[in-house]
């Protein structure tokens, strides 16, 4: 079990970092919302739980939370710069489907 990250968005995640000053790293969820079911969570993480996975990419760390690593395995986070927009993406094996606006997925 792993996830995973690309240099983009390994550079994106450490500028945040660096701008936030603090943290252990970065955590990569799932929560249940819209059409589909499931939506994918990003935080900045300070203090590990007992359940945590922890990913080390470089000098970064993603933490997945074990109920969201069932759903997120083999995952990759991407950062991509389409037009005038910019964000993470995910590039999830798991998914079976995404909903009309691609705000969330099953699995």
């Amino acid at each position: 079990m792993a996830i995973s990250m690309t240099t983009a968005a390994a550079e994106r995640v450490r500028s945040f970092m660096q701008n936030r000053g603090k943290g252990v790293g970065l955590r990569v969820g799932v929560k249940t919302t819209g059409c589909s079911g499931l939506a994918y969570v990003l935080e900045f993480v300070d203090t590990l739980n007992d359940d945590d996975e922890v990913f080390e990419h470089d000098d970064l760390k993603l933490i997945v939370d074990g109920k969201s690593l069932v759903y997120i395995d083999g995952t990759q986070l991407d950062f991509v710069k389409e037009g005038l927009n910019e964000g993470f993406k995910f590039n999830n094996p798991n998914v079976n489907g995404e909903c009309g606006c691609g705000e969330s997925f099953t699995v």
